[in-house]
């Protein structure tokens, strides 16, 4: 039986609990599942940044498909107002690969020394409503489905804005939440722009896929 991964203080800022969740992956294989059954309504957006944190730097073949899906659905079930977490048994049963966390965890100091600086509780009435929660849910949404979208070298565009909804949400900043909201917006225009630019040049993508 593992041992709890919410057993340490409820209130840690979201760098403090990334960096134990993964350091506990590192030592153990967890499953989603194990995860998401011990940190509940923050376990929407702790898994879904730890799920799209690889996306920042190089990914191993193969693991876009199953961490975007894995994040699409628990984004799909925010739009619903879910605040229990649920995954099917295939993909909560998913193991982090141990090697996959340690380079997660290597690469993660840059990561969160931006986000300590710029995360706070701010704008309550904002951070916490109901329907804040399901407007994360559909941006989150809508930025995975640009994330597994078969554009090259785009991953780390829509990974930074569902990051920032991600921790917004843990830490309760309604202001990154709003920033979020424009970034959601800047980020589409800019594959809207992407997606014409290759509409109107089909020869240009087989060029950057060989």
């Amino acid at each position: 039986m593992s041992t709890p991964v919410n057993s340490h203080p409820a209130n840690l800022k979201f760098s403090q609990e990334i960096k134990l969740l993964l350091q506990r992956l590192a030592e153990q294989p967890l499953t989603l599942g194990d995860i998401l059954a011990e940190t509940s309504e923050r376990g929407f957006s702790l898994v879904i940044a730890l799920l799209v944190l690889p996306f920042l730097f190089p990914m191993p073949p193969g693991l876009t498909g199953p961490f975007g899906g894995a994040c699409l659905l628990l984004s799909m079930q925010m739009i619903l107002g879910k605040r229990s977490p649920w995954l099917p048994k295939k993909v909560a049963n998913y193991k982090f690969p141990r090697s996959l966390s340690q380079v997660i965890l290597q690469n993660l100091r840059c990561v969160t020394r931006i986000l300590e600086k710029i995360t706070r509780p701010r704008l309550a009435q904002i951070a916490n409503h109901n329907w804040t929660w399901r407007l994360n849910g559909l941006c989150i949404s809508w930025l995975t489905v640009l994330l597994i979208s078969p554009i090259p070298f785009t991953n780390p565009i829509p990974t930074v804005g569902i990051l920032l909804l991600a921790v917004a949400a843990i830490e309760s900043d309604g202001l990154l939440m709003c920033i979020g909201y424009i970034l959601t917006v800047l980020i589409s225009l800019l594959f809207g722009f992407i997606g014409y630019a290759l509409w109107m040049t089909p020869g240009l993508l087989p060029k950057f896929i060989t």
